[in-house]
């Protein structure tokens, strides 16, 4: 079959699904999903060898930088992505009291002790949680299912079969949650729903056995079809073609020279402090 032509680069991409909405496609969004996954990875290993604020700031900055490149609604993000920054402030808080006392004291509170080297660690761990989780939220937003899944079977050889069975099964998510939702609505509007406990159960239980067999009618569905259209099958040919290209090997290039910077930037300062090791 012939290979599909690539949406022009002005329209946007919107899936209900997505954590983050993409408002355009840009030149990392139209990179391959193998290559977004690779940068991610790439990334996170330069903030997760050490626990010190160099590796973490550099890492956590590029990524900051490159926010625009990646085509997602910001605004969208910073609505959305509000526990990423709460969550590293409460790891944060946690390290600044149960971490090592060294230096000066900053505050002394009876139980609660902080000093400079506890503040410091703190500090990394902040850092070093949003280096770590934003990379991949952010990149995982811009891969579309269907491209990972063409990805991992036409590079990485992995049984198509089982990839587009899990593709499916996470494309029917959202429908299974809507019907679970209509099925609710429909039982409150004939009066079968609420009462006792006893009443509640089992309206839950017949609610669940109605929602299974739509599921399974629908799995039946969905593997005739598969079936009709040979995968799992030697000679099946592909209308989306997974290819890499020169903004793969960039996109690759970059992760790397920033991991390295954040690696030799915090070893030139003296702030490396590895997980492993001494």
């Amino acid at each position: 079959m012939s290979e599909a032509s690539s949406p022009p680069a002005e329209v946007a991409v919107h899936d209900p699904g997505q954590l983050i909405p993409l408002a355009r496609r840009t030149a990392l969004v139209r990179c391959n999903p193998l290559t977004k996954i690779a940068v991610a990875l790439i990334l996170m290993i330069g903030s997760l060898l050490s626990i010190d604020m160099v590796s973490a700031g550099v890492v956590l900055g590029f990524c900051l930088l490159m926010l625009p490149a990646t085509g997602l609604d910001l605004t969208a993000a910073l609505k959305r992505l509000w526990f990423l920054p709460l969550g590293a402030l409460l790891a944060a808080w946690g390290t600044a009291i149960l971490a090592e006392k060294t230096g000066a004291v900053v505050i002394d509170l009876g139980p609660v002790l902080m000093t400079t080297g506890s503040l410091t660690a703190a500090a990394a761990i902040f850092l070093r949680a949003l280096a770590l989780a934003i990379p991949l939220i952010v990149l995982a937003s811009t891969i579309d299912p269907r491209d990972l899944a063409d990805a991992l079977v036409q590079r990485l050889r992995l049984p198509e079969t089982v990839v587009v069975s899990v593709l499916a099964a996470t494309r029917l998510l959202g429908l299974l949650i809507s019907e679970w939702q209509t099925l609710a609505m429909a039982r409150r509007a004939r009066g079968i729903a609420g009462g006792s406990i006893v009443r509640r159960t089992g309206s839950l239980f017949a609610g669940i056995f109605v929602l299974l067999v739509q599921s399974i009618r629908r799995g039946t569905t969905l593997a005739m079809a598969m079936e009709g259209r040979a995968f799992g099958r030697p000679g099946r040919t592909w209308r989306r073609r997974s290819t890499f290209g020169t903004g793969d090997g960039v996109a690759v290039a970059a992760s790397l020279v920033v991991c390295a910077l954040a690696i030799v930037g915090a070893h030139v300062l003296g702030t490396w402090n590895p997980i492993v090791g001494g």
